[in-house]
């Protein structure tokens, strides 16, 4: 059988997978670190991490560990018992970000489910809510998943168009708002406001200096839970452990996900304090895979290598780096660039008919793989191992690709 070339692997995805990604046109099968290989065999830095879920590196070696010793001994027993792994995590993650209590799901958007209906349960069981008359407060732009709940929050058609119709009991404010918030905020049945702490998606847009912080006050003033989707800004990925950590900030709720597996396999989880998780009884809310014995050791180890390695304080320390070399670039193609620690983001102009597609398409022949978000942005995501010579290598190519656009 004559050895399959990209463009197999591609048209083989096209013809029997659904039509719902349109990827850059390289077919990965080996990663390290912040390295991946293609089906050639050609090297590219990771300017995506997998959309950060990759923090520690691709296939770190502590957690690979972890997976495959686990994997050999008990995989899945379901929640309708215990296992010897779950508790561990649960110590481990609680003691970790300094909360009550976890709830461990698989992906970000059940996680973010997870939150919503804490907030709701917690509206009509602890503040007093009349029933079905809880409102939770979100914010244009944002991006919490896919499913038809978190969707009826978006203002992005791409995200919601012909999927209605959508479930009600959320409020869109604008972003980064203080007032609007304030205003929505006067309705005593708003039960919780959900928040990226820097919405990624959006194309990594970075609030004016204490929003985090104003927003949270105004829930502590108003008997609203603060909620905040910190699972592509969380887990060092923005110079601190959190995004929120910025402005000294501990939510109410706590949602993470992506890396806290380091890549290996779906992993989130809720935090929250007692008052908030209880309110959750057996039976009322679960997850089969949620919780698993390989989810709970990979999870402690992708947590362990994050302190270890002392990934926060590398992400601002390169990401300072990044962004300056970023602006001294003389480009009229480059517009704003923005971010905080590793996550960056370049606002391209289209020139002669070229977009960020484009660029993305030139990075990609030589050498680094990134992706556009919105069409006229491109993410810059790597892994947050990267060392300060692999980042100026990584920058000359860059600079080497924006030259071409004349």
């Amino acid at each position: 059988m004559a050895k399959m070339t990209a463009k197999d692997f591609i048209n083989r995805e096209d013809k029997y997978g659904a039509h719902n990604y349109h990827p850059i046109p390289v077919v990965l099968e080996k990663g390290e670190g912040v390295y991946v290989w293609d089906t050639d065999g050609k090297k590219y830095f990771d300017f995506l991490a997998s959309y950060s879920a990759v923090n520690q590196g691709h296939c770190h070696p502590k957690i690979v560990k972890a997976m495959t010793d686990q994997v050999n001994k008990l995989t899945l027993t379901s929640r309708a018992f215990y296992n010897n792994a779950l508790g561990e995590f649960e110590e481990y993650i609680t003691n970790y970000f300094g909360y009550d209590k976890v709830l461990p799901m698989n992906s970000g958007a059940e996680a973010d489910e997870t939150a919503l209906k804490l907030c709701r349960k917690w509206a009509y069981k602890v503040k007093g809510i009349a029933d079905n008359q809880a409102k939770i407060i979100v914010c244009n732009g944002n991006f919490h998943g896919r499913t038809i709940t978190i969707i009826s929050l978006s203002s992005d058609p791409d995200a919601y168009k012909d999927y209605g119709p959508f479930t009600p009991g959320f409020e869109k404010i604008p972003y980064n708002d203080i007032d609007a918030l304030e205003e929505a905020l006067k309705d005593e049945n708003v039960a919780g406001f959900l928040v990226e702490p820097i919405q990624a998606e959006a194309g990594v847009y970075v609030p004016d200096d204490g929003y985090i912080k104003k927003a949270y006050d105004l829930c502590k003033k108003n008997n609203v839970l603060f909620i905040a989707d910190e699972v592509q800004t969380g887990l060092c990925r923005t110079g601190k452990m959190l995004a929120c950590d910025y402005e000294g900030v501990k939510p109410d709720i706590l949602v993470l996900g992506k890396a806290l597996s380091g890549g290996m396999l779906p992993v989130s989880c809720v935090l929250a304090d007692d008052e908030i998780m209880l309110t959750i009884l057996p039976g009322e809310h679960g997850s089969t895979f949620g919780g698993n014995p390989v989810a709970a050791k990979v999870a402690i180890a992708s947590l362990q290598v994050l302190k270890d390695e002392n990934l926060a304080e590398n992400a601002m320390k390169i990401g300072e780096i990044f962004r300056s070399q970023m602006r001294s670039i003389k480009s009229e193609m480059i517009g704003e660039v923005r971010g905080k620690g590793l996550l960056n983001a370049v606002v391209i102009n289209p020139k002669n008919g070229k977009t960020a597609w484009d660029v993305c398409i030139a990075l990609k022949e030589n050498g680094i793989i990134a992706k556009p978000t919105h069409d006229h942005i491109i993410r810059f995501t790597p892994p947050l191992v990267i060392t300060e010579e692999q980042m100026m290598e990584a920058i000359e190519i860059i600079k080497e690709t924006f030259k071409d656009f004349v």
